[in-house]
């Protein structure tokens, strides 16, 4: 456990149920962030121009870290190793995209992503405070 993490609370003993549900639910929140951070690949111009547009600064390097960060968050995700330092970096990283890139609430589908991603910022924190489950490297 690392000092981010030493003072929340511990899960208390689960069954191989709800371990397999811990597993289902990490998969499932990972995925997204797999899928995305590895499709920016394909499109670094188009991404590096959005950043742009929205008036961040260094978009190129705002570009790979966002990669980076979604690809090894992810995969820390399914490996269940160092889970809840990942989801609380994931879950923050949710909140800033949501006010960053999806903040115009007369836009129907901004404000769905925006609610989106508060959601899966819920689900990282819900993560992070009562870990990832017995089915992981991080075992609980």
């Amino acid at each position: 456990m690392n000092d981010i993490t030493a003072s929340l609370p511990q899960a208390p003993a689960a069954t191989s149920t709800q371990d397999a549900v811990a597993l289902g639910a990490r998969l499932l929140l990972a995925a997204i962030f797999l899928i995305m951070g590895l499709g920016k690949l394909a499109a670094a111009e188009g991404t590096i121009g959005y950043i742009a547009s929205v008036g961040l600064p260094f978009a190129t390097a705002i570009y790979y870290a966002t990669i980076a960060l979604e690809v090894v968050g992810a995969g820390l995700l399914i490996a269940g190793y160092r889970t809840r330092a990942a989801a609380i970096a994931l879950g923050v990283f949710s909140i800033l995209a949501a006010a960053i890139f999806h903040a115009d609430f007369a836009d129907q589908m901004q404000f769905t992503g925006f609610l989106k991603n508060l959601a899966i910022a819920g689900g990282m924190f819900q993560l992070a405070a009562f870990g990832p489950g017995r089915l992981s490297l991080d075992r609980g």
